[in-house]
């Protein structure tokens, strides 16, 4: 195991009717600015019942935030919070908007140019505004961490960003939240989740076993409950579960103290801020490639994989990592994500640009040991054609 400094100040409220804690959570006297996405926050009834736990507090509205939050958009609400006096921001929905609130959070207080954030990774923040929310998308994780991810449509340009002053103050989940979900979101957020995992467990052995047994659970508990809820949207404990395990996917612990690989990602947001894809469809294409491309390196923690996930015993060690990398990709079309470019209407004809993009967004030198090189994107990408 390494050495690791962990912090996570994020308070949960967890459990259905919680929203009601907003009138204890937020300051009594702050300024309220309430992003959300959609009009699905307005349309279940979720933006009223966020309005009335706030009582009296001063309270302004800021919707449109995109499922891939966009840089024009949120410095429209950066304008909002300055014209306006806001100091407390309260996002409403899913990683999308939690992301870019924490965006807005930084941004509203920075001296400069905002999208320099970005082009920093986050290392450039030295206060930001207090902020809490309400997640009704169980996906990303980002509810309780302090990493984001922002697109510049004018520039094709999806970069992360991260610090400590962006993590939540509070975040309310409440299953119940989920039950009107579109199917594909549902579906989103568990193979989103199940990545989120993957990213930090499968590496290399680091003689860790209390995080890969967490991992581990956390993989086994997503294969359980993902079919399940979504045929089963209104089963409380399976919604509470997924939202829970999405949670504890990202917020630091599992990855505390092991070594982290994040290439799919990287590769994932080219494919998003270039095709419009979704995040966790981008994932869904990368991952199983770029597991068997790079499957001498990943040996040790595949065969464990293999064995300790999916109960794979026979065979040689190629044998059981091969099999366990195909029942991956399994498990993700099980859910309705499909795992092939050529499933989204991208073929040979668009890696010329994704890899492009990905140099010129300097990511060129990917994974748990750097070696990760464009030249490996693009076969990962011809190999999930």
């Amino acid at each position: 195991m390494q050495d690791f400094s962990f912090y996570n100040p994020t308070r949960i409220e967890f459990g259905a009717g919680k929203i009601a804690t907003l009138a204890q959570l937020v300051p009594a006297n702050a300024r309220v600015l309430v992003l959300f996405g959609g009009e699905s926050a307005r349309r279940t009834g979720t933006l009223d019942e966020v309005t009335t736990a706030l009582g009296e507090r001063e309270v302004q509205l800021f919707g449109g935030i995109e499922p891939n939050p966009s840089f024009e958009t949120l410095m429209e609400a950066v304008a909002v919070v300055r014209n306006n006096d806001i100091d407390f921001l309260l996002a409403v929905g899913g990683g999308s908007v939690i992301d870019g609130t924490k965006f807005v959070a930084a941004a509203a207080l920075f001296d400069g140019d905002a999208w320099d954030i970005l082009l920093q990774g986050g290392q450039n923040i030295e206060r930001a505004l207090p902020f809490g929310s309400v997640l009704t998308l169980p996906a990303t994780g980002s509810e309780m961490n302090k990493g984001s991810v922002i697109t510049r449509k004018a520039l094709q340009a999806k970069l992360p960003f991260m610090s400590e002053w962006v993590y939540p103050r509070f975040s309310v989940l409440d299953p119940v939240k989920t039950y009107t979900l579109p199917a594909r979101q549902v579906a989103n957020g568990v193979v989103d989740a199940f990545v989120h995992v993957m990213e930090q467990y499968l590496t290399y052995p680091a003689q860790a076993p209390v995080q890969d047994r967490f991992a581990e659970g956390l993989l086994h508990t997503l294969i359980e409950i993902g079919p399940k809820a979504l045929a089963e949207p209104e089963d409380y404990q399976t919604r509470a579960s997924l939202m829970w395990t999405a949670t504890l996917a990202l917020n630091g612990l599992i990855g505390a103290g092991v070594p982290q690989d994040w290439a799919t990602h990287m590769l994932g947001h080219e494919l998003t801020a270039l095709h419009g894809l979704d995040h966790a469809q981008t994932l869904a294409i990368v991952l199983p490639e770029m597991l068997r491309q790079r499957k001498a390196t990943k040996l040790g923690k595949l065969v464990q994989y293999a064995e300790r996930v999916w109960n794979i015993r026979e065979g040689s060690d190629d044998e059981k990592a091969e099999s366990a990398i195909e029942r991956t990709r399994a498990f993700f079309e099980s859910v309705g994500v499909k795992t092939r470019l050529g499933d989204y209407s991208l073929n040979a004809e668009h890696i010329d640009g994704i890899i492009d993009s990905l140099q010129r967004h300097g990511m060129v030198a990917l994974g748990e040991h750097g070696d990760v090189t464009p030249e490996h994107c693009r076969q990962i990408l011809l190999a999930s054609l």
